[in-house]
């Protein structure tokens, strides 16, 4: 069977930087179920009205979280702001091809040929152009090809490498040495690469 690289999950959320602390910490404690259950329902340190609001984002970050290395997310927990931000997009990449395809294929293709600003063509174009080897991706409802358009272009603006999601003007961005020395050391080279944007 033919493994899947494009999913739609990153569509539940973006980078939540606070939230995603939150996640993090718990997992950096060994928690069990119970006490994942104990986070959505009692805690609620995420703030969300209702427990399935908060399980469905909480599933979210754990799938993005759980399975980046420790020392990345002692960072998530314990890093400046910038430094943060930039772990999350690592995690973000490495949970969702979507998002790191995007940047290498669009994002850096952009800066090659000196065009700075993204627009949504140029999603609906990467959209299509996934679908040439995973159909399935074409068979998203257009709803869901918007949703994670926007949640895309959020993320690049959370992480600076967009001036801001209105402009969508790209503004590379230096990673920090700490989380460049982390994902090397860890063998992480697809996220580094999709997030050295300079060619």
């Amino acid at each position: 069977m033919t493994k899947k690289y494009y999913n739609a999950e990153i569509g539940a959320g973006s980078l939540l930087i606070a939230e995603s602390r939150s996640v993090a910490s718990v997992i950096l404690r060994g928690a069990n179920e119970a006490d994942w259950l104990r986070f959505i329902n009692v805690d609620n340190p995420l703030q969300k009205r209702t427990p399935a609001s908060a399980q469905r984002q909480t599933r979210l970050l754990r799938n993005r979280l759980e399975n980046v290395p420790h020392d990345l997310l002692l960072i998530v927990v314990e890093g400046s702001h910038e430094a943060t931000v930039q772990a999350l997009l690592a995690a973000s990449i490495k949970h969702s091809r979507l998002l790191g395809d995007f940047l290498t294929s669009v994002v850096r293709e952009h800066l090659r040929h000196f065009e700075y600003c993204l627009s949504d063509a140029d999603w609906d174009r990467f959209l299509s152009d996934c679908a040439l080897g995973e159909p399935e991706v074409g068979m998203w409802a257009d709803s869901t090809k918007k949703k994670l358009g926007q949640v895309v272009f959020r993320i690049l603006a959370e992480a600076k490498y967009l001036e801001n999601t209105r402009t969508r003007r790209i503004t590379p961005v230096r990673v920090l040495p700490d989380v460049r020395h982390c994902l090397e050391s860890h063998g992480e080279r697809y996220a580094l690469d999709c997030m050295t944007l300079s060619t």
